[in-house]
């Protein structure tokens, strides 16, 4: 499980929330969509303070992580948000890492 997170992203986070930092971001499987990764999930986000993280990870006062029972979405993939200046919004680019 790797997730990267650009700064113009974590920028897009602060800004969409309107909330002040420090906050939590929770990354999560979503049943909806079509998703990329897992038919039918999509990535979903909400602010919310963990319960149960599994993963974490901080930048710049913004505390991104995946609560315990939701790393199976995440599990033998990259996840790279980025954030798209054209659309205007967060870009998610999953690759499936290679099992030997």
């Amino acid at each position: 499980m790797f997730i990267s997170i650009d700064e113009k992203a974590a920028l897009w986070f602060t800004e969409e929330f309107e909330i002040n930092k420090p906050i939590s971001i929770r990354l999560f499987p979503q049943y909806a969509g079509f998703g990329e990764k897992n038919k039918g999930y999509s990535l979903a986000f909400s602010v919310e303070q963990p319960e149960d993280a599994g993963y974490a990870q901080e930048m710049n006062g913004i505390t991104f992580y995946v609560e315990g029972n939701d790393i199976w979405f995440f599990e033998d993939t990259e996840t790279y948000l980025s954030f798209d200046e054209v659309l205007e919004e967060i870009q998610i680019i999953y690759k499936e890492k290679a099992i030997h």
